[in-house]
């Protein structure tokens, strides 16, 4: 059952590569203009080009890579992988303890001030209530003060009268006295007269008693006022705090709302908002749970905020320092469908780190893409590409996966730039690599492309020879000679 399975699939794929792209034969294997036992057949010209069409090319995976102008030479490449920045996350944590709501979900994108959830606490209905303890007493000192001032202007119109009363008083008795050195008046007068001023200068001394009790008393409501108000003023910075809100917002009166409370005491629940706009990474307690002071319930992460950390060796610590020019390159060294494509890089300026690792003798380095490709995620490994001298003259290069070995022959194949469905397979003439790019003495110039994925087919198929010249049918099937 096998056996006739796999014929019929090579039948089929015989008489594909007769349809689609045969050798020109009416006869399977019979070239065209030919009988079969014809004497007079002529060889194939020989040639290094082989013939890849849209078909074969999509069957083979091949794929085409342009040549590069890099200082390979003075390249150094290191491996590392994406981190976040240390100020791209933000925990959110309990301010008091209560119940939590969760309003989102992990992975959820928000923006600044999206609610993230609601704390039902106790502790804030007491904060509450030290607000509105505060408040009547500053309430209430205010309204004695202003009954102090009353009892005050009370005082200041009595010890008026009382000084007028002395006046004249004093006044009396210094008549009646002179009268009786005169030989007249009476004695009994006069007495009466000085009991009666004494009696004026003892009320007005009972009243400058009161009002010294009065300043007393309002020093001292005035003192306690400006404590209440220092206490309520450090409450509302508490709560402000705690609310991620101003304290202006707080302290506001709603028209709709009768009994003109502020809007403090209008809060049942605590909203807590995103600062900033992000991603949440991770939810740290269940919904519904209840949780201490200071717990943490979700992380909200700031994913364009990443950065490379690479590690160098201490030995190239002679070239290497801050603000030289680097390039985040793909894992991948082939660019396939599915693989990310090699020109997918990253600028950035190298940092050097403050510390290192003694065992492993390394470096830490640090780049920031001035650009982020979509490829970019934490913890996704990638190389360092870092140039470390700018001033020298860049080589055409190409990646090491081009190239195939012939037995102990270097090998490239460079798409024909007159026809793009053929390519010419070319002994490469190499100098240095950097472990992934290698410079190209001769053979290409800029602009040329060259074959990276499927090369190694086209080495099989034109191995033994580079006179060996042919053509790819459409089943991936190589014959030798023109079509």
């Amino acid at each position: 059952m096998n056996f006739s399975r796999q014929s019929t699939l090579l039948a089929i794929t015989l008489l594909l590569a007769s349809v689609l792209n045969g050798c020109g034969s009416d006869d399977v294997g019979t070239p065209k203009g030919s009988q079969p036992g014809s004497q007079d057949e002529e060889e194939p010209a020989q040639t290094n080009r082989v013939s890849i069409p849209a078909a074969v090319r999509s069957n083979l995976g091949i794929s085409f890579i342009k040549v590069e102008r890099r200082r390979v030479a003075r390249t150094l490449r290191v491996p590392g992988r994406f981190e976040y920045q240390p100020t791209a996350s933000r925990e959110y944590r309990t301010m008091l303890p209560g119940q939590v709501e969760l309003l989102v979900e992990q992975f959820q994108r928000v923006e600044a001030g999206t609610v993230l959830y609601r704390i039902d606490s106790p502790a804030w209905r007491e904060l509450q209530q030290q607000l509105t303890e505060t408040e009547s007493t500053i309430v209430r000192l205010q309204a004695r003060l202003t009954s102090i001032d009353i009892v005050a202007e009370a005082h200041q119109r009595h010890e008026q009268s009382v000084k007028e009363s002395v006046a004249m008083w004093v006044e009396r008795v210094e008549q009646l006295d002179a009268l009786r050195q005169a030989g007249g008046g009476r004695v009994k007068e006069l007495a009466e007269a000085r009991s009666t001023l004494a009696a004026a200068r003892a009320e007005f001394a009972e009243v400058e008693e009161s009002k010294a009790v009065a300043a007393g008393s309002r020093a001292e409501a005035t003192a306690d006022l400006t404590a209440a108000r220092a206490q309520r003023s450090f409450v509302l910075d508490s709560v402000a705090s705690l609310l991620g809100m101003e304290r202006s917002a707080l302290v506001e009166t709603s028209s709709d709302n009768p009994d003109g409370r502020p809007r403090w005491a209008r809060i049942d629940r605590i909203d807590v908002r995103a600062l900033d706009a992000g991603v949440v990474a991770e939810l740290s307690l269940t919904n519904g749970a209840w949780a201490e002071e200071k717990n943490t319930v979700l992380t909200v992460v700031q994913p364009e905020r990443l950065r490379f950390h690479a590690a160098g060796l201490q030995s190239d610590l002679g070239v290497l320092r801050s603000g030289l020019p680097a390039r985040i390159v793909p894992p991948a060294t082939r660019s396939g469908d599915r693989a990310i494509q090699l020109q997918d890089t990253m600028q950035g300026a190298l940092v050097l780190g403050l510390g290192g690792d003694s065992s492993s003798r390394t470096i830490d380095l640090f780049v920031t893409p001035e650009r982020l490709s979509t490829w970019a995620r934490p913890d996704v490994a990638a190389q360092l590409e870092i140039e470390t001298d700018a001033t020298s003259t860049p080589e055409i290069a190409i990646p090491l996966g081009a190239v195939q070995r012939d037995g102990i022959l270097p090998v490239i194949f460079r798409r024909n730039p007159d026809n793009p469905n053929e390519a010419i397979r070319l002994d490469a003439d190499l100098g240095v690599d950097d472990g992934r790019w290698i410079a190209v003495l001769s053979g290409l110039r800029d602009g040329d492309e060259i074959v990276l994925d499927g090369a190694f087919q086209l080495m099989l198929a034109t191995s033994g020879g580079i006179q060996k010249g042919g053509h790819f049918h459409s089943d991936g099937t190589f014959h030798e000679g023109e079509d």
